[in-house]
């Protein structure tokens, strides 16, 4: 909870969150620096895209120091499954109308022509991405999970042993193993993960080829930022499928 961002929250007429408690450790504290009413919880500021998707891999046991970075209430990386943007954008766009009535006709417009842009891109990355359902993929956290979900690849292992925890000689050596005995299509890994740990599992395998490191988030400016995420994730999976 920096100072500049207490100031921006002071001032602000919603915010908008994640959710899935993805934020629990700074926006309470956040709030309540901030004093603003427009963007406290139950009130319509105070946005969580979380709320309007239905999550994956919700944590059913019982948290301890030693589960890792669980989440309890699921998944929080929503924004990797298109079509549940769609449906943050569904829930989103009311909000935005209720905080500025006089901009409805414009919201509802914006909205209508995000879902037509949207739509089609999301059954033409479907069609491109046919060749990878059903293909086993190497990964790291659950950054991508809805992604794996969407296009119908199979994460067979993960690089953590739990959660949020690096990667291990041993949890390494029995990846490979496992690697070696049903070879992954890929080893994918997030942009902010240590590339090392998969770097070693493709050369062990002999196919450095098949490492793909993906950002795990849009990045860029401009309308189609997100479209050129969504293009980048699909066509760089899509190249070492065989």
């Amino acid at each position: 909870a920096r100072p500049s961002l207490i100031a921006q929250m002071r001032n602000a007429d919603m915010a908008v969150c994640t959710g899935a408690e993805l934020e629990a450790g700074w926006l309470p504290m956040l709030q309540a620096k901030a004093s603003n009413p427009k963007v406290q919880n139950g009130q319509p500021g105070m946005f969580y895209a979380a709320d309007h998707v239905t999550l994956v891999h919700p944590f059913k046991g019982t948290v301890t120091p030693f589960s890792g970075d669980v989440h309890v209430q699921g998944n929080p990386h929503v924004h990797a499954d298109p079509r549940r943007l769609l449906a943050v954008a569904r829930a989103l766009a009311p909000r935005l109308s209720a905080i500025a009535p006089q901009d409805k006709a414009g919201i509802e417009r914006q909205l209508q022509q995000f879902e037509t842009a949207l739509t089609g891109q999301i059954h033409a990355w479907e069609q491109l991405a046919k060749p990878l359902r059903g293909r086993p993929v190497v990964t790291q956290h659950a950054n991508f999970a809805y992604l794996w979900l969407w296009l119908g690849l199979n994460p067979v292992a993960d690089l953590e042993p739990k959660p949020g925890l690096p990667p291990t000689p041993t949890h390494l050596a029995r990846t490979l193993e496992q690697s070696r005995a049903a070879p992954p299509m890929a080893i994918v890994i997030a942009q902010h993960h240590d590339p090392r740990p998969a770097q070693w599992l493709s050369g062990q395998l002999g196919s450095p080829q098949k490492l793909i490191v993906l950002p795990a988030t849009v990045s860029g400016d401009g309308p189609d930022a997100l479209f050129r995420w969504f293009d980048l994730l699909v066509n760089r999976l899509v190249q070492v499928a065989p």
